[in-house]
């Protein structure tokens, strides 16, 4: 029994490294911040991605020593992909959103306790962003994605996430009441706001996206400086998000070969505990935004 369970620990941190990895970005990630985000000694996490990279599934830049997603995780997902990719259904979707709103649009999926940024799509509005990106992660209720996705649940399962998930972290606005009042706000809506509390004046808007099984398995979500959502324009943002994820959730009941649900909706299988929002820091060149 011992052993069975050193083994599952074992996946368990191979598998919150390999997140990790892949939340930094192309920017790649240090073995030290690997390990703190992972929540794992250092030495244990260089062990750990060096026995990776003999398999193939991480890669080390030789000149700066970041680590970076390997070719064997390439090739696997090129497979995976046949099952669970939707982005080739989302792509004008997005264009559309970011052309006519002119903010940037995203598509992100849930997994778990967690959403992670699957596409995004810049928008003419000058100012930029890279608080959110292709493979960052949030937990369910943080950013308006995720918070789009955790009212959609039933009561039970957002009792359950609340057991279950530690938000203080993500500082006083993330309180579970706070939460609660913001899920009620996002039902009457039919989308979700972050009013900045990720990132001071930087705010976001999200709607869920369905899967065959009437589960909201993704969501859409617009970015922005606050003065691009401000009272007037907000209901124009939030409606035109509402119905762009409408269509592309019957664009997926409608699509053959399209996921019936997405990976990890019904269940968690990975716990946002340990999960902190020292990564997501913005650069000084740019206007910060959130999801």
């Amino acid at each position: 029994m011992r052993a069975v369970v050193e083994s599952t620990g074992l996946v368990a941190k191979v598998a919150a490294l390999l997140r990790e990895v892949g939340g930094m970005g192309p920017s790649g990630g240090a073995t030290s911040d690997l390990a703190r985000a992972a929540g794992i000694p250092r030495p244990t996490a260089h062990r750990l991605l060096g026995s990776l990279a003999e398999e193939g599934l991480v890669d080390r830049d030789p000149r700066s020593g970041r680590w970076f997603l390997g070719p064997e995780l390439y090739l696997l997902g090129s497979v995976a992909a046949s099952r669970y990719d939707i982005t080739g259904y989302a792509q004008d979707v997005l264009d559309e959103l970011a052309r006519s709103t002119g903010e940037s649009a995203f598509l992100s999926a849930r997994r778990g306790d967690e959403t992670v940024c699957l596409l995004e799509r810049e928008g003419s509005f000058p100012l930029r962003s890279h608080v959110l990106r292709e493979g960052r992660r949030f937990p369910l209720g943080v950013a308006s994605a995720g918070l789009a996705i955790l009212s959609h649940l039933t009561p039970a399962e957002v009792d359950a996430f609340f057991c279950r998930t530690e938000l203080g972290p993500w500082g006083p606005g993330h309180r579970a009441d706070a939460i609660r009042e913001r899920i009620a706000v996002t039902r009457q809506n039919g989308y979700a706001l972050n009013p900045g509390l990720i990132v001071e004046g930087s705010w976001g808007v999200g709607a869920a996206v369905f899967d065959r099984a009437g589960q909201p398995a993704w969501a859409l979500s617009l970015t922005g400086v606050e003065s691009r959502f401000d009272g007037t324009r907000l209901p124009e943002l939030g409606t035109r998000l509402v119905e762009s994820a409408y269509q592309l959730s019957k664009r997926l009941e409608g699509k053959a070969g399209s996921p019936s649900t997405a990976p990890d909706t019904a269940t968690a299988t990975h716990s946002t505990r340990k999960r902190t929002p020292s990564s997501g820091k913005p650069s000084s060149s740019t206007a910060p935004s959130d999801n």
